[in-house]
């Protein structure tokens, strides 16, 4: 609904009210004497609420001319319905209407009509609301049927709003996108920091979850989807994603850690070195970490663009002859490398933010 404060003017002639005069140009009276002469029975159509200013007294004027032309001025404030399309909120814009009609007569018998069209409303150009940009008012009019008592002249007077997105830019999308770029730390985060990402994860789902809950508390109870539920709905699937996406990072890296565990159970180590020697690699080892690896085949040492990265190599030996040792390590994994990244992170870490981003574009060139 809406709330308006207007001066509502009538115009009409009545020749019983026409009196001589050679110095009044017209005579003024309160609303004391709208009780004894005609008056329109104009009500407001879709009214919630209305009434007549009435401080100090009734805020009714009357001026009659002597040809008998009456001008009835009254000050009204309004409440009336509007039906609003929440579709698009916030980016919405509403179109709402101020209807008057007379009760008791039908168009046969009193005819209602804007006096100067457009013209006959003048608003305030200091008008201004804190949700609403008021774009244009105009009026029109028309005929409404009552099966039950007929046709009825019907005025309006129309005006469309545009709401204010700054507010929301600061209250609802700018947060909502921050939680989504927080959820996209945990792909730069190591995969076996469990409490961190877990933690980080959880958060975001919660506070995109809150943002939710507050935007739809201060909303109408609609049945259809509006705009900023499309926007919230889908940065808190990105959300919760890369919550799933972390499962399924440390899921795959236990199974990887298990076959390797059950690897090194089913080829234990026969040299002459510890029975399960374990070497760290960090890209810059000794000439003497160099030489205990003597004896290996090249494709079996540790590829150059792999030393940059920090690596854990388990060494699978035996103390058979080189030829005998490529063939009994030709269907097993000789040299196994760990690293801190799992490949889904590093597909996430351009995934989500492109998929983001194109979402955004779509969005708002097709609300804005």
């Amino acid at each position: 609904d809406f709330t308006m404060t207007l001066y509502l003017r009538h115009y009409w002639k009545d020749e019983r009210l026409s009196f001589p005069s050679t110095n009044n140009k017209s005579m003024t009276f309160d609303g004391r004497l709208v009780k004894k002469i005609w008056v329109p029975d104009v009500f407001f159509v879709h009214s919630k609420r209305s009434f007549i200013h009435d401080t100090t007294t009734d805020n009714i004027m009357l001026r009659v001319f002597p040809d008998g032309h009456v001008l009835y001025s009254m000050r009204i404030t309004v409440t009336a319905m509007c039906n609003m399309d929440f579709s698009r909120f916030p980016l919405d814009s509403q179109t709402c209407s101020l209807e008057l009609e007379s009760y008791a007569y039908t168009d046969e018998d009193l005819m209602l009509y804007w006096k100067n069209g457009n013209e006959s409303l003048k608003t305030d150009e200091k008008i201004s609301l804190s949700q609403f940009l008021i774009q244009k008012f105009h009026t029109t009019s028309r005929l409404a049927f009552y099966s039950s008592t007929g046709w009825y002249n019907r005025l309006y007077i129309n005006f469309t709003l545009r709401r204010h997105i700054f507010f929301f830019l600061l209250q609802t999308y700018f947060p909502a996108t921050l939680m989504v770029m927080l959820s996209w730390v945990s792909f730069w985060i190591d995969r076996r920091a469990v409490p961190a990402r877990v933690s980080l994860g959880i958060t975001t789902v919660l506070t995109m979850s809150t943002i939710i809950t507050g935007v739809n508390a201060s909303m109408p109870r609609v049945s259809y989807i509006k705009a900023v539920d499309i926007y919230l709905w889908v940065s808190f699937v990105f959300v919760f994603l890369s919550v799933l996406e972390y499962a399924a990072v440390n899921y795959l890296t236990t199974v990887q850690e298990r076959k390797e565990r059950k690897l090194r159970e089913r080829f234990p180590c026969t040299c002459g070195i510890s029975h399960s020697k374990t070497m760290m690699l960090d890209g810059n080892y000794s000439e003497s970490d160099a030489n205990s690896l003597a004896g290996y085949t090249r494709n079996q040492m540790v590829p150059e663009e792999e030393k940059q990265e920090k690596m854990v190599v388990h060494l699978a030996m035996s103390n058979e002859s080189n030829s005998s040792r490529k063939r009994g390590l030709k269907g097993h994994v000789g040299l196994r490398i760990i690293q801190n990244t799992h490949a889904i992170d590093k597909y996430s870490r351009l995934i989500f933010p492109g998929t983001y981003i194109f979402f955004n574009l779509i969005y708002w060139s097709v609300f804005s």
